[in-house]
């Protein structure tokens, strides 16, 4: 009998061992879910649908986007890590408030455990505008007015604890002057925010693109390393004397415990879709780059990024308090 009941355990556990090669070997048989955790319309959307469409070329399966913005990026994720199953069906766009915000306050994910990091895709060009009707003309009109007005001055961004929020507050800091931040959750709030002068600024990702070139907003400074071809008037951080770069690379990550195989495949996919020339086009109108890293690289990205960040949240006192 009890030779009978570990030959049946033996079999049971080849068999679930040989359906799951087969699961993995077979991916995917049906549409895959992509959550984008921010609202459509903007410039993180938009980039995700085109590589989204050409990853489905490879797979042989069309990659549906869902749109669930909140929490500066992260209530998409976390609800993946909460919800979703780890066969390769629902995957996300990872922003590094993902990696931020745990530094800052409670939440209900753990980056280094709760995700199966996938590859690392690219990142924004970060600017500050304000409306074209308003009174600055220069960020040395923000600093000034600021100086004589603290707290008076007002920036939307796409949420706290966004690289915007934070970037905006090393400026303030290196600046000597202190700003008012009003999130939202997303471009789309936030252009219609400064564009009707409900706030006196935007601090946000390039989806403000369309608004600059129609003479509707005015681009005051870029967060990159050098100027932008699209912008070459605009001054970058560092030529206005912060040593600062922001570009909040992302990537794509699915539920944690995921078959290494599928992973691979999904991998493979979106490394030839970053490759593609109308992808390379798509992102070039929002002034962002291709950054692959492969799943190893990318795992060792976070750790460093985590570290980073935490750097950057203590030294601007943001560190959430522990007992």
């Amino acid at each position: 009998m009890l030779q009978q009941r570990r030959l049946k355990i033996a079999l049971a556990a080849v068999a679930m061992l040989v359906s799951a090669a087969s699961h993995a070997q077979e991916y995917p048989t049906k549409p895959i879910t992509l959550i984008v955790p921010w609202p459509a319309g903007g410039s993180t959307d938009i980039s995700m649908r085109a590589i989204a469409e050409s990853a489905s070329k490879v797979l042989g399966q069309p990659i549906a986007i869902d749109n669930k913005a909140g929490g500066g990026g992260t209530v998409g994720p976390a609800t993946m890590a909460a919800a979703a199953k780890s066969d390769g069906y629902t995957i996300a766009q990872i922003p590094i408030t993902v990696f931020r915000l745990p530094l800052m306050q409670e939440v209900s994910w753990d980056p280094s455990k709760d995700f199966t990091y996938i590859i690392h895709l690219t990142g924004y060009t970060f600017g500050v505008t304000t409306s074209a009707e308003g009174p600055f003309k220069t960020w040395k009109d923000v600093v000034d007015y600021a100086k004589a007005n603290p707290g008076k001055v007002t920036y939307a961004t796409p949420g706290t604890g966004s690289s915007l929020h934070i970037g905006m507050e090393q400026i303030a800091a290196m600046a000597g002057i202190k700003l008012t931040q009003v999130p939202f959750k997303g471009g789309a709030e936030t252009n219609a925010a400064v564009l009707g002068q409900h706030t006196m600024l935007q601090a946000d990702s390039t989806g403000w693109k369309p608004l600059v070139d129609a003479g509707n907003l005015r681009l005051l400074m870029l967060w990159t390393a050098v100027r932008s071809p699209n912008y070459p008037d605009t001054p970058t951080l560092k030529e206005l004397g912060y040593p600062l770069v922001y570009d909040s690379p992302f990537g794509i990550a699915g539920p944690k415990g995921m078959d290494p195989k599928i992973v691979a495949k999904l991998h493979d996919a979106f490394k030839k879709a970053v490759e593609d020339p109308a992808v390379i086009a798509t992102l070039a109108k929002y002034d962002m780059v291709p950054n692959y890293k492969n799943t190893e690289d990318y795992r060792k990205a976070v750790v460093e990024i985590t570290e980073s960040e935490r750097k950057v949240i203590d030294s601007l006192g943001l560190a959430k308090k522990t007992n």
